[in-house]
């Protein structure tokens, strides 16, 4: 008796007539092997700790393949899992083809097994694939002898044409044949595996009997390794109640203390990884899957999506990504599969933000982090990244992105990481309605030295306007300036007196023109020297007051009533405010002239 009701979400509604024959609903029927749990007990667990690692890329991920791989590929594969961590790996189906064979045999005669880590190859539950298996096998310290035969309900009536009891029995027979041939090699250590294939569409105490009947075989009770496999080979079921089947499945063997249950999802709906999840709060302990999830149909579960998400949660996963892109470009390449830009933690755009806000987001946090170093106890917590890019090997450059739907914080991150203009908000605003124009214009994704040159011509490089020599004098209280600046050509000579240097200048460039201007807000900065090639930075040694590191000046001023923001850059604080000065007038200028 299923209790499918305490799952329902939503009262079904009258069956409707399709919108078009071909697309028919009404063809399928809700999940029917659901067991009766309502006292399940995973929904309260927490995964504390790394299950043991299986990988089964180089079996399970190379059937999947248009073209399997060859020796070479393989080995090149190999030496990878074993390189991120993997213990158990899965070398192939050594009965089914001579590649897998031979494959098997390398491995052994040329030593190229670490002693830490134990061969898997896969069976049928027949007697002269087995023996063909023991023979590739042979030589090898350690070893995971993994037989199966098809358990479910549609496998039993519409491909064999077997009731329960004869499918059991197929079950036996391969246990024994395994046992039996196992004794002809008492220099290996031998392991049992055995999965009732189509678990997930199998009756749960219809599995158990039959992993039951296996263990009465090999009897773990007594020392014999013994794993049993649940796979979800078609995944039919949310991953809830997969998590039941697997938590039955642990209440109810009878020899659960002796065994290891191991679980190997495929993600037919697009939940592997959620169910071998769930499954281990259920109480297996081992996970099957493949790096980036290739397998048959929609793919096995992705070992390195569930291995990081346990790293995001503070929680070892004992397995190595730090190295992520060689370990991409490895699976890639020997798979002959291209990756997703989208694929979780190692997809080209996975910490990419185009959008304004995201990207404003991630800016704050980080500059709140280096602001507060003493407040973070090294740990990470930054809007929308999920981790440390560095931490596999990423860097900062893939977080922010500019396209038409950038911001002003996008913009300004790019600036301040790559080229070291910390941009106020103000002036943030002002660059990023150009930035978008441009982005819009052009239709496409704007690269950093795209928006560096963008961001040099709109404020550093204004034409034939251009600071050319001053003086500063204090005199009763006063500063007066005394100036040459070059406007369209000609030079002019400015005259003013302010309380400062840049007021004085303000006021003398105001009576020369006849124009209002009044400074709205003004920011500066030292620019860290390690930005300073290439970044449009002016250097100026005749002036006075220069700092130890180049200085940018941001100045917003009124115009006769409206706005314009302009940024000076030199080595001496005094001229970056001026040039910056000069460059809002002279975008006032520019656009009247437009």
């Amino acid at each position: 008796m299923s209790d499918q009701a305490t799952r329902t979400v939503a009262t079904p509604t009258a069956k409707k007539t399709p919108k078009s024959a071909a697309f028919d609903y009404q063809k399928y029927r809700p999940f029917a092997f659901a067991p009766s749990l309502p006292d399940r007990t995973w929904p309260s667990k927490t995964i504390e700790k790394s299950p043991i690692w299986a990988s089964v890329d180089l079996r399970d991920g190379n059937q999947a393949l248009i073209d399997p791989m060859t020796i070479e590929q393989k080995m090149r594969f190999f030496e990878t899992l074993v390189d991120v961590g993997f213990k158990e790996i899965e070398i192939g189906f050594p009965s089914a083809a001579q590649v897998e064979f031979d494959f098997a045999r390398k491995l052994i005669e040329e030593n190229h097994v670490p002693n830490d880590v134990t061969l898997q190859v896969l069976v049928q539950a027949r007697e002269h694939l087995i023996a063909r298996t023991f023979e590739s096998l042979k030589g090898a310290k350690r070893a995971v002898v993994h037989v199966y035969n098809s358990t479910s309900r549609v496998q039993r009536e519409k491909v064999y044409g077997k009731d329960k009891a004869e499918i059991k029995e197929i079950a036996i027979v391969g246990a024994k044949l395994l046992k039996e041939y196992a004794a002809k090699y008492p220099e290996t250590e031998w392991v049992f595996q055995y999965s009732p294939e189509s678990f997930s569409q199998t009756e749960t105490e219809y599995a158990v009997e039959v992993c039951d009947a296996v263990c009465e075989v090999w009897q773990p009770q007594n020392g014999q390794e013994v794993i049993f496999n649940l796979p979800a080979t078609v995944e039919a079921s949310m991953p809830n109640v997969f998590a039941d089947q697997v938590e039955y499945f642990c209440r109810h063997l009878a020899m659960r203390e002796h065994v290891i249950v191991s679980l190997h999802t495929h993600n037919d709906r697009g939940c592997a990884v959620a169910a071998a999840e769930l499954g281990v709060l259920a109480g297996a302990d081992r996970i099957e899957g493949t790096l980036l999830g290739n397998g048959e149909r929609t793919g096995n579960m992705d070992i390195m999506v569930m291995a990081m998400n346990l790293f995001s949660q503070g929680i070892d996963p004992e397995l190595d990504f730090s190295n992520m892109s060689e370990i991409v470009q490895v699976v890639s390449e020997c798979n002959n599969l291209p990756l997703h830009p989208r694929h979780p933690y190692v997809g080209e755009l996975v910490f990419t933000a185009f959008s304004g806000s995201h990207q404003d987001a991630i800016k704050k946090s980080l500059d709140y982090n280096e602001q507060h170093t003493d407040q973070t106890d090294n740990i990470w917590d930054v809007a929308y990244l999920p981790i440390d890019p560095a931490h596999i090997g990423r860097s900062y450059q893939d977080v922010v992105r500019i396209n038409s739907q950038s911001g002003k914080g996008g913009v300004a991150y790019i600036l301040q990481r790559n080229y070291g203009f910390n941009l106020p908000r103000w002036m943030q605003i002002d660059f990023s309605r150009v930035v978008q124009q441009q982005a819009e214009t052009v239709a496409r994704e704007l690269q950093n030295d795209e928006i560096l040159q963008t961001f040099e011509n709109t404020y550093l490089r204004q034409g034939s306007f251009e600071l050319l020599d001053y003086s500063v004098n204090n005199k009763g209280g006063q500063v007066y300036f005394n100036g040459q600046v070059q406007m369209n050509g000609d030079t002019i000579t400015i005259d003013g007196t302010g309380n400062g240097p840049l007021s004085s200048f303000i006021n003398g460039l105001a009576q020369h023109t006849g124009k209002s201007l009044h400074i709205i807000n003004y920011a500066e900065h030292a620019i860290n020297p390690q930005h300073n090639s290439g970044n449009g930075i002016d250097d100026d040694n005749n002036r006075d007051n220069k700092t130890n590191a180049n200085a940018a000046a941001y100045i917003q001023l009124n115009v006769d009533g409206e706005v314009y923001s302009g940024i000076g850059t030199c080595s001496s604080t005094v001229s970056a405010m001026l040039k910056g000065a000069l460059s809002a007038f002279a975008q006032a200028l520019n656009t009247t002239a437009a």
